[in-house]
Order: structure tokens, then C-alpha cells, then sequence
């Protein structure tokens, strides 16, 4: 079970870092992802990170102002996002996949989801 947090309403220019934990006792072999879907869109990639934090691919609207990480003891992964832009707003998604080795940033690789977290960016 994935339980992602720390959304909220911010204005362009803030940060904000969000969380997802997980439960059960193999999280640190998953490799996890962040996704977003904002209205009327479909759901894209975000961010991931293999199981060891050696690989993290990025979306290209998003390298450089958000750093994904994870804590294998806490069984959780973050995003911490910087530099808001009102075209961030969305709602935010965490995702497990099995084969933590590989990073994958399609949707259908991942094999569990959390139920998301809202980000509202203001202008």
C-alpha cells in the first residue's frame, strides 16, 4: 500500500515536498516513480528511482527543480519540488514496480499506486 502527502496550494516560486510511504517489509526492492495528472490531461511521468538511488530520470518540464529520493528505513521516496510553476498543478502519484533494478517512465511498468496528492500552484 502506497500513502503519498504533502500536497497543498502554493504560489509560483515555492517549494513543497512530497511524500509517499509505503508499507510492507520489501520496499527497498521496488523501484518507485512519481507520476502527475493534471485536468483534462492524461497522467505523465514525473520522476524515478531504481531501488538503490543510483538511477533517477526525470521529465524534462520538471530536471532541475525537482529531486526525487528515497529512504529504504523510513519506506518512503519524496519529491521535493522547487520553483513551482502554475503548469505543475496536478494531482501527484507514487508508483511501485517490481523490478526496482530498472527505472521505467510508463505507466503501465508500475505495478502499484497510491491514491495521490493534490498540488495547486498559484501565479
Amino acid at each position: 500500500q502506497l500513502q503519498a502527502s504533502g500536497g497543498g496550494l502554493v504560489q509560483a516560486g515555492d517549494s513543497l515536498r512530497l511524500s509517499c510511504a509505503a508499507s510492507g517489509r520489501t520496499f527497498s526492492t521496488y523501484g518507485m516513480g512519481w507520476f502527475r495528472q493534471a485536468p483534462g490531461k492524461e497522467r505523465e511521468f514525473v520522476a524515478a528511482i531504481t531501488r538503490g538511488g543510483r538511477s533517477t530520470p526525470y521529465a524534462d518540464s520538471v530536471r532541475g527543480r525537482f529531486t526525487i529520493s528515497r529512504d529504504n528505513v523510513k519506506n518512503t521516496v519524496y519529491l521535493q519540488m522547487t520553483r513551482l510553476k502554475p503548469e505543475d498543478t496536478a494531482v501527484y502519484h507514487c508508483a511501485a514496480s517490481r523490478r526496482g533494478e530498472v527505472v521505467f517512465t510508463t505507466e503501465f511498468r508500475y505495478d502499484y499506486w497510491g491514491q495521490g496528492t493534490q498540488v495547486t500552484v498559484s501565479s
